[in-house]
């Protein structure tokens, strides 16, 4: 995995280059359809560099990451078997390509929105969305909310606290993640309940 770990330290360069929010707008584009570093390297390099504008960053990463996952879907949709299937090997999905369909295939949105939100491959889920044919406005509903949740949060984070919490984040982003997916879900849970 060394190669994973020089592409990691490519990415967290841009932070220190003058192109640094295009760079940002393209990684997280990338990323949401091939790539396999998360925006949120770059994005909380550039957001500890200047915490004013972290909010600006995070929207520039969520528009780039919607984007991205629209070709990931078209991807999925017009071109599975060019190069869909190919990506999908890569991530290690190909044994659980039928699970991931059954997941779309009984939830939709929520597939996408945990994918979108959570550390599993959002690029698998995006050309999921294609290749299993999902309604393309919950899709991108479903990824405008999630991608902007993860991003805003972490921007919100170090906004309020600071360079101190990127440790924070890098450590325990995985288990925050899964706590926001349950308490999400939960809530969605409450309100059905509550509208009988």
């Amino acid at each position: 995995m060394r190669w994973m770990r020089k592409l990691y330290y490519w990415v967290l360069s841009w932070a220190f280059s003058p192109y640094s929010v295009p760079a940002l707008f393209v990684l997280a584009f990338a990323e949401s359809s091939f790539f396999p570093i998360p925006p949120d390297v770059l994005l909380i390099a550039l957001a500890i560099s200047v915490p004013r504008k972290s909010f600006y960053y995070a929207l520039i990463c969520s528009i780039g990451s919607v984007v991205g996952g629209m070709v990931g879907y078209l991807i999925g949709y017009a071109f599975m078997d060019v190069v869909g299937y190919r990506i999908v090997q890569f991530y290690g999905f190909a044994d659980k390509w039928a699970l991931v369909g059954d997941l779309y295939n009984r939830y939709a949105a929520w597939a996408v929105g945990i994918a979108g939100f959570t550390p599993i491959p959002y690029k698998v889920f995006t050309i999921a969305g294609g290749a299993f044919k999902i309604d393309f406005f919950v899709f991108i509903i479903a990824s405008v909310v999630s991608r902007s949740a993860r991003f805003f949060i972490v921007a919100a984070l170090i906004y309020k606290f600071g360079p101190p919490i990127r440790t924070f984040i890098d450590k325990y982003f995985n288990t925050l993640a899964i706590v926001f997916v349950v308490l999400l879900i939960g809530g969605f849970i409450l309100v059905k309940y509550a509208i009988r």
